[in-house]
């Protein structure tokens, strides 16, 4: 009886450690499809249109009395939640890529985090009272989540197991770029600060979606007839962006039977389908921030999951970036579990740090 609330408050951490393992799955499939030359417009309509028809005949079915009536205001919410979370993210995600590098798409990842927390303070979803010491733990510990991602992502370090006087020499002319280099670093400079900029708009339009469903749910608590809409009209405005994209290639339509078929599919029911549905939930349960918290621990997730799955070398730099965002984590799970533990007894001031200290309290009471 006292074990199911327990299994209950671990759900949504499960669900989104499930997610982020997904996420990983779909970067691999959809790089290794892309590299092929699928079109990511193309790629981004199929994924949704066939997460879509999975989705609306399930809402309908299985909510069809409990959920409550669809009107015009928020069938306009659902459009503009499709824009943002779909058409404009996933479409400025791959553009990014495309422009930069999938490590400066990793690293940039690490702005959902700040952008959703920022807002969510602004929109009054999360409290901040830099009097509180939850609310200065839970700021510290974003920073520091943020921190360790961009160590995982930015310094790789020797690999474990090697031996520190194992290290290759350098010569000379290892140590200084050439000249051919220099130049190709400044012809690309443009390019790479374009697809910085297409990251950071898909960071931020994720960050609005976390905190425009938190919004939504409150007022229409139905998880899957929200992901369906959403889906549905994310799936529109993409095909209407793709056919004015690839208006001059017809062949970026076709499909082939491989690993473009693999992960359209993937995407579609995994990458799309059931991970909508499981953040979607745990934006209800738990709120935007907890959701975006995760980001940063999906790239030490990948990084772990690489070294297991596909032999890759475990780096010193992963090792210490993971154990950064742990701690970072930790910080602001305490501090989000702390709070909800204070709104659950009906307690609106939040305990300044001397509450929370054992020894002054002890002292107190001596």
């Amino acid at each position: 009886m006292g074990l199911k609330p327990h299994l209950m408050e671990l759900l949504p951490f499960a669900a989104m450690v499930m997610v982020e393992c997904l996420d990983v799955g779909l970067t691999t499939l959809s790089k290794a499809a892309m590299s092929k030359g699928m079109s990511h417009f193309v790629f981004v309509v199929y994924s949704n249109a066939i997460a879509t028809l999975i989705l609306l005949p399930s809402a309908f079915l299985f909510h069809r009395t409990k959920r409550p009536p669809l009107t015009f205001s928020l069938l306009c919410k659902f459009f503009l939640l499709g824009l943002v979370g779909i058409t404009v993210m996933q479409n400025c995600v791959f553009t990014g890529i495309n422009y930069s590098s999938p490590t400066l798409g990793s690293a940039m990842s690490n702005l959902v985090p700040a952008f959703t927390f920022l807002l969510a303070a602004i929109f009054r979803m999360e409290k901040v009272d830099f009097r509180s010491s939850r609310s200065r733990v839970k700021i510290m510990g974003t920073l520091v989540s943020i921190s360790g991602a961009l160590v995982v992502t930015l310094y790789k370090g020797p690999p474990i197991g090697s031996l520190p006087f194992q290290s290759p020499s350098v010569s000379s002319e290892d140590s200084f770029p050439s000249q051919s280099s220099l130049f190709n670093m400044l012809a690309t400079e443009s390019n790479w600060i374009l697809g910085g900029l297409f990251l950071a708009i898909a960071c931020l339009s994720l960050a609005i979606c976390n905190i425009s469903q938190a919004a939504i749910l409150k007022g229409y608590p139905s998880e899957l007839t929200t992901v369906a809409f959403y889906c549905l009209f994310g799936t529109i405005q993409c095909a209407a962006l793709s056919f004015f994209a690839e208006r001059n290639n017809q062949n970026a339509w076709k499909l082939s039977p491989d690993i473009e078929l693999i992960s359209v599919i993937y995407s579609a029911v995994l990458g799309s389908a059931l991970t909508f549905s499981v953040q979607t939930w745990c934006i209800r349960k738990k709120g935007p921030v907890f959701v975006a918290m995760f980001k940063p621990m999906g790239i030490a997730i990948a990084a772990l999951l690489g070294a297991i799955f596909l032999g890759d070398a475990l780096h010193v730099g992963s090792v210490i970036g993971a154990i950064v965002i742990v701690v970072g984590f930790y910080g602001v799970i305490w501090a989000q579990s702390k709070q909800e533990e204070n709104e659950s007894h009906g307690v609106d001031q939040l305990p300044s740090s001397s509450d929370t200290n054992p020894l002054l309290q002890n002292h107190m009471v001596a």
